[in-house]
Formats: structure tokens, sequence, C-alpha cells
């Protein structure tokens, strides 16, 4: 298994939230987050950022959507 560094994480999290990768490298990806509390957080964000906006995203974010989505970002700072 790939033992990923926060840095590559970062590089292939996108493809990790659309369940593109190969099975060697998505468990490497749940061992780092099982293991790095500031990954897993980022993780989260993202997931949150996906939830709020859609998928796909509009192409303008209307105000309150912004305002929803930057309160969860700044709780998720927090915790």
């Amino acid at each position: 298994m790939k033992r990923f560094t926060c840095d590559e994480l970062v590089e292939v999290i996108t493809a990790y939230l659309e369940d593109a990768l190969d099975q060697t490298a998505r468990d490497g990806v749940q061992a780092h987050l099982a293991c790095c509390e500031g990954c897993e957080r980022y993780v989260e964000q993202l997931r949150t950022t996906i939830s709020v906006l859609g998928d796909p995203p509009p192409e303008k974010l209307q105000a309150d959507v912004y305002d929803r989505l930057m309160s969860a970002f700044r709780e998720g700072q927090r915790s």
C-alpha cells in the first residue's frame, strides 16, 4: 500500500472523492486520513462544500449559499 504524504493527498483528493482511484491508492488515502487529523478535516470540509454547492456546482453562488459555505468552513476550522 502506498503511504501518502499530506501534499500527495491533496493532489489525489478529487479523484478519491469521485471514487476514481484504484483500490491500492484508495487504501493509502484512507490510511493517511485515519492518522492525520488535519487532512481528515480538509476532506470533511471538501465534502461539506460539495454538499452545500451540489454536483455540479452553479456558475455563481447566491449570497445565502456563499454565507452558509463560509460559515461551514469556519465551524470546521474550530473543531
